[in-house]
């Protein structure tokens, strides 16, 4: 699979670049590019991995992603079965990070924004309930052009560094060391197959050999560039996708789900669920009911 290195698309002359995706689904690669993103999910859903960080995504979500973070919003497996048309949605914010630094945001009365584009390079999820008000910003600044587009940034910037708190990282460790080329594609094989193949009994020994490595090599591979190990990695994956069976309310039983994502077992399932998620899955589901 061809991945890594993304050029943004340069429509027009600009420090922001913006890209609205209609879509039958998400970009299907792990990637990078230089420049920070910020991401308006208005349809779709399915798993965000940003560095060696997964969770689910769906419509109404914003995010943060850094310069050069690898990362792939990669839409449920249903949006690649039938592939329709404007299937997903989404407004795509793309801003050099240094050339603000250095320029507009240089200023002095920039420095809590200043501060935060540096915080935000590890990535970043919006709180819910700032994320109205971010988006109304958002859809803006893609029908605005020039200068009005760019002071509509430093209010979506303004808003983010003064006015939320208790932001979402998505950096759970990520190792500083970039990703080469090389690197890039095997690490985008080993996260599309983790992600089409999750809910199997996947062994060392088996993504070892998409990776095109012995599982020794492979798991001092992974845990290099990911600080965790790959069986760790996996359970986030398989937890992520029961996150969003609970919250859609298509399972018959807490056990179902369970042998649905890899589990062998309920126990197993709910201890780590818990781990992952901080709680056991019943709990998930009355907070989530409750936001």
């Amino acid at each position: 699979m061809k991945v890594l290195q993304f050029t943004v698309p340069m429509t027009e002359r600009g420090s922001v670049i913006v890209q609205e995706d209609n879509l039958p689904y998400f970009y299907n690669y792990f990637h990078r590019h230089i420049e920070g993103q910020v991401t308006l999910i208005l349809k779709g859903e399915g798993t965000l991995i940003a560095g060696n960080y997964t969770q689910p995504f769906k419509a109404g979500e914003i995010y943060i992603l850094g310069a050069n973070q690898p990362h792939i919003f990669k839409a449920d497996p249903r949006y690649f079965e039938h592939e329709a048309p404007n299937s997903i949605q989404a407004i795509h914010i793309y801003f050099d990070h240094d050339k603000l630094l250095s320029g507009v945001f240089n200023m002095p009365e920039f420095e809590l924004i200043r501060k935060f584009v540096r915080i935000s390079n590890n990535g970043l999820q919006l709180p819910p309930g700032f994320a109205p008000q971010a988006a109304r910003l958002i859809k803006k600044i893609n029908l605005a052009s020039g200068t009005e587009r760019l002071i509509t940034l430093i209010r979506l910037f303004n808003y983010f560094a003064t006015e939320v708190g208790e932001w979402r990282s998505l950096s759970t460790g990520t190792s500083k060391q970039a990703f080469t080329d090389m690197e890039g594609l095997r690490m985008n094989d080993i996260y599309q197959y983790t992600i089409e193949h999750y809910a199997m009994d996947i062994s060392l020994k088996q993504i070892a050999g998409i990776a095109h490595m012995t599982p020794h090599a492979f798991c001092k591979y992974f845990k290099k560039h990911t600080r965790k190990t790959y069986m760790g990695f996996l359970n986030e994956v398989r937890i992520s996708e029961a996150c969003k069976k609970l919250i859609n309310g298509k399972y018959e039983s807490i056990s179902t789900i369970a042998y649905a994502n890899g589990f062998n077992n309920t126990i197993t399932f709910n201890r780590v669920f818990k781990k992952v998620m901080g709680m056991n899955p019943t709990d998930y589901m009355n907070s989530y009911k409750r936001k």
